[in-house]
């Protein structure tokens, strides 16, 4: 009311509702300049920093969703007082499908996009607060799921013990051995390409987050189903791992087997193997770097072959030997008094 009053003042009735419809035009341009920057940010993050489809996808969600909610319309306007209400209501926000609050590194994926793209208005020289003053939830100490020793030999030899066609018993060997000789992802096993894998060798390149490139090692299991499964194929799809079956489901245009069509079989032979706990491919990646850990290996070195951005990532797995250290301990040393 104290702006259409003044308005009215000095321009009279016509004008004022003119001048109204400009300052209502001039909110929605400036909401729109903040998405504009947004989407040069996202182009940044594609161009310049090689990010993956998911994550610019998964960065312009929180970011215009953080907008909208406060009514940004300039980055100026992002302060502390805006982000600690916006972290109150994420940390209050209920799923209405689950009735469960956001957990902990869901909400800091909003604040790391956040924080990414205020140190990219810096950049620009374009005045927002400072990214170094949103500070992240502290994250409950994360549970890592392993299989070893029986279990995992009774899931590794699942699939020749089920009735099924040759060519997918093969396959599903391989998929399962590959796993675990390499710490793989599922997604990046997903897209291993034929013309990518030279048997020839005990190793290839894999292109893992952030589309960086690493090495992987094949054990000899895994070379030696690898070539089994290949021997048997008579399509032509370029891809390592596809479906053989008449239908569809499970796998894409071309052929190859999809992740949750990867994650489906693991889930399959878990059961038949007899083991109760959920297992899932990265239930798999688990067991690699631990075994590994376990065996001596130094913990830089299961670092890059995992392709951890950070060493931080990686320490999640010294919890677990450091305990299988201790039972070593009071199992094998001289016991006194």
């Amino acid at each position: 009311m104290g702006l259409r009053f003044c308005l009215v003042k000095f321009f009279g009735w016509g004008l004022a509702f003119a001048a109204l419809g400009y300052v209502s035009y001039n909110i929605v341009m400036a909401k729109n300049k903040i998405h504009e920057l947004i989407t040069e940010f996202l182009e940044y993050l594609e161009v310049e920093k090689n990010r993956s489809q998911n994550t610019v996808r998964n960065y312009d969600f929180y970011l215009r969703k953080f907008v909208d909610w406060a009514g940004i319309s300039r980055p100026a306007q992002i302060d502390t007082g805006v982000v600690r209400k916006y972290r109150l209501m994420l940390h209050r926000f209920v799923d209405p499908k689950t009735e469960q609050p956001l957990k902990v590194n869901t909400q800091n994926y909003h604040l790391i996009a956040l924080r990414s793209f205020l140190k990219w208005l810096a950049k620009q020289d374009i005045a927002s607060l400072a990214a170094e003053k949103i500070e992240l939830g502290k994250m409950e100490e994360r549970q890592v799921s392993f299989l070893e020793g029986v279990d995992l030999e009774r899931l590794l030899d699942a699939p020749l013990k089920l009735k099924m066609p040759e060519i997918i018993k093969k396959r599903d060997k391989a998929i399962l051995e590959l796993f675990f000789s390499t710490g793989l992802r599922v997604s990046e096993l997903a897209g291993l390409r034929i013309d990518g894998v030279n048997l020839g060798k005990d190793e290839f390149t894999v292109r893992g987050k952030g589309r960086k490139l690493r090495l992987v090692f094949l054990s000899e299991g895994a070379r030696g189903w690898l070539k089994q499964y290949l021997h048997v194929r008579q399509d032509t799809s370029p891809y390592l791992f596809v479906g053989h079956d008449r239908a569809k489901k499970g796998r894409t245009e071309d052929g190859a087997l999809t992740t949750r069509s990867i994650q489906r079989l693991i889930d399959k032979y878990a059961r038949a193997a007899g083991i109760t706990k959920p297992v899932s491919p990265h239930t798999l990646r688990h067991s690699f770097a631990t075994d590994m850990l376990l065996n001596g290996a130094d913990i830089r070195a299961v670092q890059t072959m995992l392709g951890h951005a950070s060493i931080m990532t990686t320490q999640i797995y010294t919890h677990i030997t450091n305990q299988r250290l201790r039972e070593v301990f009071k199992k094998y040393h001289t016991k006194r008094g």
